[in-house]
């Protein structure tokens, strides 16, 4: 069974005015201090974001478990010196980012400009492990037209600078204005892939492998597939959701790859096009269908998915708790409604973070 590890970036916010606020480096020093902690929180390019990874996992719930635990030692640290966290991808508030001034970090400074100035945005990476690159670079062919899908689950970034954006997830439309972030041509080999990868280091344009921001990569520190698509999602549970079906995919990708069929040959055009409609519509209206490139509703395209994966979840027994969690988001719609909908109550953007605070540790 595949392990899953999984990368939350939360926000760091006044418990009272709803602000973010660039205390990374104190809570930090608070988490070094714990011993069970000291190497589960890490440093973000902004002051204002916290970011957490947890173990390995091959059973979801302890994943899940994980998850939580993670977000209330990451309240516990914060509330330590005056701070909350949320898991929002996008501040509802107005900001301004205060960068954390590394050698790695001025260079991007100084290389983007107000691109990276603009770049407080949080997101959820999921690692699924692989048996070698061949596999790997095999998968990332293969699971290309499905991850917008994953991007509509978790979409929870529908306000930036204290505007409604009119989009689901903004987040990602922000993302998307590093050079080399987005969705990929098929790679067809390992050699094929390491040699676009430092084709595009040499260009000069990006400082080195680890800017590859491709929507799902190799990554250069595991041996997993990194699937980085995702806005960190308002609830735990929805975060569960999505490594699920992260592995599931990469599973069936896998499986596809053996059994000789050849992955989807989508252009990058029609994948961005995808990737937007995700982005402006979450689960609430229409996505495009991973295998025809053309608008269906977004609950069909959801049970697409799990009909795509459902061997791969019935084997790891994961298939009645993602057909339960789906059925759930679908009725109960993704953080980006939460936040709309608390907005649209009490009329108060300050509000909206408090809640979101809230349901960051339930």
């Amino acid at each position: 069974m595949r392990t899953v590890g999984v990368e939350e970036e939360l926000l760091l916010v006044d418990p009272e005015t709803g602000e973010p606020k660039a205390l990374s480096a104190a809570v930090l020093a608070r988490a070094e201090a714990d011993d069970a902690d000291q190497d589960v929180f890490e440093k973000e390019l902004y002051g204002q974001m916290l970011e957490f990874a947890t173990h390995p996992q091959t059973d979801m719930a302890e994943l899940g478990a994980e998850i939580a635990r993670c977000r209330k030692e990451a309240a516990r640290h914060a509330g330590e010196i005056g701070c909350a966290v949320a898991a929002l991808a996008t501040s509802p508030l107005p900001v301004s980012p205060s960068i954390s001034m590394n050698r790695r970090y001025q260079w991007l400074a100084e290389q983007y400009g107000i691109a990276t100035r603009e770049q407080l945005v949080c997101g959820m990476h999921v690692h699924v492990a692989v048996e070698s690159d061949e596999e790997g670079t095999a998968v990332l062919d293969r699971i290309r037209p499905w991850l917008p899908v994953l991007l509509a689950i978790s979409a929870n970034s529908p306000f930036w600078q204290g505007e409604d954006t009119s989009y689901d997830s903004y987040r990602s439309r922000v993302w998307d204005r590093w050079p080399s972030a987005g969705p990929t041509e098929l790679f067809g080999s390992p050699e094929r892939y390491h040699r676009r990868v430092a084709d595009m280091v040499a260009t000069g344009v990006i400082l080195d492998e680890k800017m590859a921001y491709f929507d799902a990569r190799l990554s250069e520190r595991y041996p997993t597939v990194e699937i980085r698509v995702a806005d960190v999602c308002l609830h735990a549970g929805a975060a569960r959701l999505v490594a699920t079906l992260a592995r599931a995919l990469v599973e069936t990708a896998a499986r596809d790859w053996r059994a000789g069929r050849e992955p989807l040959d989508h252009s990058v055009s029609l994948l961005r096009l995808a990737a937007w409609q995700a982005a402006r519509a979450g689960v609430a209206r229409e996505l495009l269908h991973p295998a025809t490139m053309r608008r269906l509703p977004a609950e069909s395209v959801l049970r697409s998915l799990l009909d795509h994966v459902r061997d791969a979840l019935a084997d790891t027994g994961d298939l009645p708790q993602a057909e339960e969690a789906v059925e759930a988001l679908l009725r109960h719609g993704t953080g980006a409604r939460v936040q709309r909908e608390v907005l649209e109550r009490t009329g108060s953007l300050r509000e909206v973070v408090t809640e979101c605070v809230r349901l960051t540790q339930e």
